[in-house]
């Protein structure tokens, strides 16, 4: 996520927090995303691992090979990287503050077939 705000007709992302793991050639990214109800984020992958947790509302992850979960306020998740997932926001919209930890110059998310 750059530093300003990003949004599309269906998410919202805000960016809190990026700094470097010390020692390697990685950097953590925080930041908060808000979907509209009922709208799908889109297949993609990280190239690190990702955790979550539900601040308000819910969303149902599906990670291809695995049952689809759903994930409400209060709970978190957890998403190896490389694994093919996408998500769709419950009917009152969803908004989670999500952690990735990446390899410095690679893309935060990359699109999935």
């Amino acid at each position: 996520m750059p530093a300003a705000t990003q949004q599309t007709a269906t998410i919202k992302r805000t960016p809190l927090q990026k700094f470097d793991v010390p020692g390697t050639n990685y950097e953590t990214v925080i930041g908060i995303a808000e979907v509209v109800p009922n709208a799908n984020i889109g297949r993609h992958t990280h190239p690190g691992p990702e955790s979550g947790f539900m601040l308000d509302g819910e969303m149902v992850l599906m990670v291809d090979g695995q049952p689809d979960k759903t994930v409400k306020s209060g709970e978190s998740y957890q998403l190896a990287p490389g694994v093919i997932h996408d998500a769709k926001a419950g009917p009152n919209g969803a908004k989670v503050i999500a952690t990735y930890v990446v390899e410095k110059g690679k893309p935060l998310a990359s699109p999935a077939p």
